[in-house]
């Protein structure tokens, strides 16, 4: 980009583009951001002029970002976080608000995250947490497009630099009904899982990956039956009788201490991870996010279900 793009440049001309990639054409764009065309037209003629290279390209779906319009866009999106985050501080500064949280967590976190965010609220009455609950990959995007102060999740993704805070272990199993022919056999193989069917989360999410890495490991080759992206469908699948699951200790600790699932005492189990907080290192928190990143950091570990120990 020129030199004098930095100064030149208008918040009006991104949202020109950011309303484009969002609606696919400028007439949809101008609509959404309740201009005319031709106002849509000129910002995004003047913000290529600044750019010096084509920002957009017209193809038979649509409008679509070229590479550089794509860069554009991400500073689009670090430019409305920093108003954001400006606007919530000088509330603060005001005294209208206590501040705002935007958590994100993993679906398999949901049975501890309201518990320390309920926790948390007690003692900063004023201060609003917004919750968002999604698979592996929904989190990570979220983390990726700085909508999240803070993701509760096992493993970040990769391309992005974050600071991460542990919370605990976070342990994995195999269970099944109680009445399950293994349920009451101790020191199996993995070997002796070869002929069940596996209850399975759907491609793509945390629990399915280490379920797979779990299996290449031990050179297990079991059949896979239904793909359910909840784990309370898996749990009834399972007591049901429909077949065993992979799955986190902590989504199954009150149908475990309750006697209606048993975890198989399978050697090399449970295959444990950890959970963490996590932000991004290039958003800046405010007050209220990071008491909250604090929080967790310190005591987070004390909202995790209580779960039994292996007899493995």
């Amino acid at each position: 980009m020129a030199g004098r793009f930095p100064r030149d440049l208008t918040i009006r001309q991104l949202r020109a583009l950011a309303a484009v990639q969002a609606t696919g054409s400028v007439t949809a764009a101008a609509n959404w951001l309740n201009l005319t065309q031709p106002a849509v037209t000129l910002q995004l003629r003047n913000l290529q002029a600044l750019a010096g290279l084509p920002l957009i390209q017209r193809t038979g779906e649509g409008m679509r970002l070229t590479d550089a319009g794509r860069e554009v866009l991400a500073l689009t999106e670090r430019v409305e976080a920093a108003l954001l985050d400006c606007e919530q501080s000088l509330d603060m500064i005001a005294g209208r608000t206590g501040g705002r949280v935007s958590i994100g967590a993993v679906s398999t976190a949901k049975y501890f995250v309201p518990f320390a965010i309920g926790a948390f609220s007690k003692r900063h009455p004023k201060i609003e947490i917004v919750l968002r609950i999604g698979n592996r990959e929904d989190i990570r995007e979220a983390l990726r497009g700085y909508d999240l102060d803070i993701a509760v999740m096992g493993q970040p993704p990769p391309d992005v630099a974050v600071e991460m805070r542990l919370l605990g272990d976070h342990p994995h199993v195999v269970v099944a009904a109680p009445d399950h022919w293994l349920a009451k056999d101790a020191g199996l193989a993995a070997v002796d899982l070869t002929y069940e069917t596996f209850i399975t989360r759907e491609r793509g999410s945390g629990t399915r990956m280490l379920m797979e890495q779990f299996f290449q490991a031990t050179d297990l080759q079991p059949k896979i039956g239904m793909e359910m992206d909840s784990n309370e469908t898996i749990k009834q699948a399972v007591l049901a009788g429909l077949g065993v699951a992979f799955i986190s200790l902590h989504t199954v600790a009150r149908e475990l201490d309750e006697g209606r699932l048993v975890a198989l005492d399978v050697a090399g189990l449970p295959v444990m991870r950890q959970w963490y907080a996590v932000r991004r290192r290039d958003k800046e928190l405010l007050p209220p996010a990071q008491a909250m990143l604090d929080f967790l950091g310190e005591e987070g570990a004390r909202y995790l279900p209580a779960v039994q120990p292996s007899k493995s």
